[in-house]
């Protein structure tokens, strides 16, 4: 009996604020509240001893209100709680839709109902009477709007309110903030409320998350927080206006932005990157994307003002990208890096002079239209229901590289103002990228070209070895490397080797291996012993780095990793010096490959000059290999794992010195040894430029030696 008690004076409190009656087991009213007389206007003498009944509008004829009737003595009979909605009728004889309780009172024999009832509106529960605010304009407003007191627990909400948190309007009033809403949320609104309590500075637009009963993915609300004062200037509570903005437009559009953008630019390169876009946007914004550059963007080898035109068409874009929710992408009229088309005066050139979107909701293909001079596009839009066009320019740092095009076809609605912003921003942001791609595609180009030209194009060391080289250009976003290598014949028939790897990437580092090989090639023709021709190059790189610093300039650091080796035919000796470089690698004539125990100084440019030689005696058939880092350094696995790999690819049997060499690039760096260069993305390769050099040694006799000088 304790439990019973506990749980009506439970329902008691909760329901204390309502207009509230007491019935008799008969259902005749017993007593009559000031609530509610407020409620329906009526006076207790006018109710109490008369049945509940007569209150209920269409009560005794067969409606709404006798169905309640028996529901309500069957509920009497077993003596549970009921609740529902009901037509009242008031004392000016208007009908009130209102939430009914009846909550069970048992004792001493008897059993008398307390009978609650409830505007659902929310226009008779605030504000109190006489209250200056139009109670009907809040309550009917389309913005959720609930009132809590200072203990913040909920004391009044509208019906929008109501429909945001999914909460019945009794399981809400009367409760705290942090039982209707548990957890860290709850607790967070709760905090922001006690601050505009305290402070009576409003909170504004405050974003957050709330799980309605029964649904699986969270709301996302902005709430501001108000608070309310008495006449006095003391706080009543708080005013919660709240607005569901998961499903607004402004919300959607910026989701959208961020699920497509992500995947636009993952490159830097051209071709990828409009594909790219063209693939995000359909069919989520489109059927049909295209993405056409013109030549402030090169795609091909021949420009796109030396092709042919007639007065009807004329080459303007090259195409980078084409997507279409058509299998084949049948509305394209040009393939992938095709030259595309278009009328003198259409909306393609339009754009693209203009900078300005062209914008066509319903696409006209009538005969005195654009489409008129373009009929193969007339064709394919006939054919495939195009129906609504947007153009966009392609425009990043005041170069228009393009336009994109959108259709809708598939799609019945017609694109609106509200897309075209959409796509407008997405189109701005893929042009950022594709211009970030562009730059990159023609610097490297420039540095690549670079370093191909101070690069030997044909190797000579005289009658004493046999040679084979490789050089394959870096593919990431900083470009090219300083890598370099290179043969000089000296006197008696020896032979000097060299190779070095330059600090840095790009132009600069391309510009700065020129000098470096070019001096070094300069001491190597004095014949000098290799560890001294390191150190000269380290005094001539300082006077080097001196001389443009008093220029006043800024470049480059002036730092190069390099190893330089002497082979004697006729005493079958190599002598070798490091600066800082990785150990060249000897094969003998039966396969075995052993690394040159040379003492490796400081690279150069440091200021040290502390180098030192390591001779070697090589068998004929042995092999000599200089090579830098790219070849051996990869991401994932360190320099030994590199050099055993390296040795491996070195003691394999070859039918030639050049065979061997193409094993070990195909081996180590198989997509770029194959010349298939992956994107600039670096998959699939180093991130550094690899240099390989192999020198195969023959023996010869004094006179020979001195003969082939001669010759």
């Amino acid at each position: 009996m304790a439990a019973t008690t506990e749980d009506r004076t439970a329902r008691a409190a909760r329901l204390a604020d309502a207009a509230t009656a007491v019935v008799d087991d008969g259902g005749t009213v017993i007593a009559w509240t000031a609530t509610a007389r407020e409620l329906l206007g009526h006076r207790a003498p006018d109710v109490v001893g008369r049945p509940l009944t007569a209150l209920v509008a269409g009560a005794g004829e067969g409606g709404g209100g006798a169905a309640w009737t028996r529901a309500w003595r069957t509920r009497a009979r077993a003596r549970e709680p009921w609740s529902g909605r009901l037509d009242l009728r008031r004392k000016d004889g208007t009908v009130l839709r209102a939430a009914i309780e009846a909550v069970p009172l048992t004792g001493e024999g008897r059993t008398d109902w307390l009978v609650s009832a409830r505007d659902p509106s929310g226009a008779s529960a605030w504000p109190p009477a006489r209250s200056p605010v139009s109670v009907a304009l809040l309550a009917r407003a389309p913005v959720g709007l609930s009132i809590w007191d200072t203990d913040l627990r909920c004391i009044w909400l509208n019906g929008t309110a109501e429909r945001q948190d999914g909460f019945l309007r009794r399981e809400r009033l009367g409760r705290l903030m942090t039982e209707v809403q548990p957890g860290a949320a709850g607790r967070a609104i709760a905090e922001a409320m006690r601050q505009v309590l305290r402070t009576g500075e409003p909170v504004i637009e405050r974003e957050y998350t709330w799980r309605v009963p029964g649904e699986s993915e969270d709301r996302v609300l902005s709430a501001s927080y108000f608070r309310l004062d008495g006449a006095d200037g003391r706080p009543l509570g708080v005013c919660n206006m709240a607005t569901d903005i998961g499903k607004s437009l402004a919300r959607q559009h910026l989701l959208t932005l961020g699920r497509v953008s992500g995947s636009i630019g993952t490159t830097l390169d051209v071709r990828r990157t409009a594909q790219e876009l063209a693939d995000a946007a359909v069919p989520l914004l489109a059927d049909y994307v295209t993405v056409d550059l013109g030549d402030t963007v090169p795609l091909g080898e021949e420009p796109l003002k030396r092709l042919p035109a007639s007065e009807a068409s004329i080459p303007v874009f090259r195409r980078a990208g084409v997507a279409s929710v058509h299998e084949g992408a049948p509305e394209s009229v040009w393939r992938i890096g095709e030259a595309v088309f278009v009328p003198p005066s259409s909306p393609f050139t339009r754009v693209l002079t203009t900078g300005r979107t062209h914008f066509e909701p319903v696409l006209d293909t009538s005969l005195d239209t654009w489409f008129a001079r373009d009929p193969r596009r007339a064709r394919v839009a006939a054919a495939t229901g195009m129906h609504s066009l947007i153009i966009v320019p392609l425009q990043a740092r005041g170069t228009i590289l393009g336009v994109a095009v959108f259709v809708r076809s598939e799609n019945r609605n017609p694109f609106s103002r509200d897309d075209q912003l959409l796509i407008e921003e997405l189109v701005g942001r893929a042009a950022l990228s594709l211009d970030n791609a562009r730059r990159y595609t023609r610097e490297r180009e420039a540095a690549v070209a670079l370093q191909r030209n101070l690069l030997p194009h044909a190797l000579y060391g005289g009658p004493g070895v046999e040679l084979a080289s490789r050089y394959l250009p870096a593919d990431v976003h900083e470009g090219v490397g300083g890598d370099w290598f290179d043969v000089l014949p000296l006197p008696r028939a020896r032979v000097g080797l060299m190779i070095g790897d330059v600090v840095g990437h790009g132009i600069n580092a391309a510009a700065l291996m020129g000098q470096l090989r070019t001096a070094m090639g300069t001491l190597a023709d004095l014949d000098l012993p290799p560890a001294e021709l390191l150190a000269r190059l380290e005094r001539r790189v300082l006077q080097m780095s001196d001389e443009r610093d008093l220029a006043g300039g800024p470049g480059p650091v002036m730092s190069c990793t390099c190893a330089y080796a002497v082979y004697d035919p006729v005493s079958r000796r190599c002598e070798l010096a490091s600066a800082g470089h990785p150990p060249p690698a000897l094969r003998a004539p039966g396969g075995e490959v052993t690394f040159a125990d040379v003492p490796t100084g400081p690279p150069i440019g440091l200021g040290t000059a502390a180098y030192e030689s390591a001779t070697v005696e090589l068998d004929e058939g042995s092999v000599v290999a200089l090579y830098t880092d790219g070849l051996i350094e990869t991401r994932t696995a360190d320099i030994d794992a590199g050099l055993d790999r390296f040795a491996a690819a070195l003691s394999c049997p070859a039918p030639t010195l050049q065979a061997l060499c193409s094993h070990i690039t195909d081996t180590l760096t198989p997509r770029r040894a194959r010349g298939v260069l992956p994107g600039p993305d670096g998959r699939g390769s180093a991130e550094d430029d690899v240099a390989l050099l192999l020198a195969g040694t023959r023996v010869m006799g004094p006179r020979e030696a001195a003969g082939s000088e001669q010759r």
